[in-house]
């Protein structure tokens, strides 16, 4: 949710004044989407772990339940594929959005001919690739 994310600008027509801006976009979704699917994974992980150690005469015994947990698993393997992705593109959205060269594109102040405009800091996005990666 950039959107509530604000930033200090300065004013050029007043020399100590600063205005707030807004970042624009909300990238939520996807990583909402790869959180609840990793509790969820976690939470059928420790659901199955008690099933083998706990019921395993049960799991032996009947057929069915095996072939249950493999369709499971694989449905899971699968969505975390998808949100995976998801959350890839999230990122680059992100990225896009929080690229200086973007926000110094966006203020109007900085459309001027004898304008120039720089950013203080680059945003550090290591550890926000990382955890596309794992």
């Amino acid at each position: 949710r950039l959107y509530q994310i604000p930033f200090e600008m300065p004013d050029c027509e007043g020399e100590s004044e600063t205005r707030t801006l807004h970042l624009v976009g909300d990238f939520s979704a996807p990583a909402e989407f790869f959180v609840t699917l990793g509790v969820f994974s976690f939470l059928y992980a420790m659901a199955a772990l008690v099933l083998y150690l706990r019921f395993h005469s049960l799991y032996g015994e009947n057929k069915k339940l095996p072939f249950t947990d493999f369709c499971i698993t694989v449905c899971f393997a699968f969505f975390w594929l998808v949100a995976a992705a998801a959350w890839g593109k999230g990122l680059t959205d992100v990225k896009a959005a929080t690229r200086p060269s973007s926000l110094i594109a966006a203020m109007g102040v900085c459309q001027g001919q004898d304008v120039v405009c720089n950013a203080g800091t680059t945003p550090a996005m290591g550890l926000a690739n990382i955890s596309v990666v794992r």
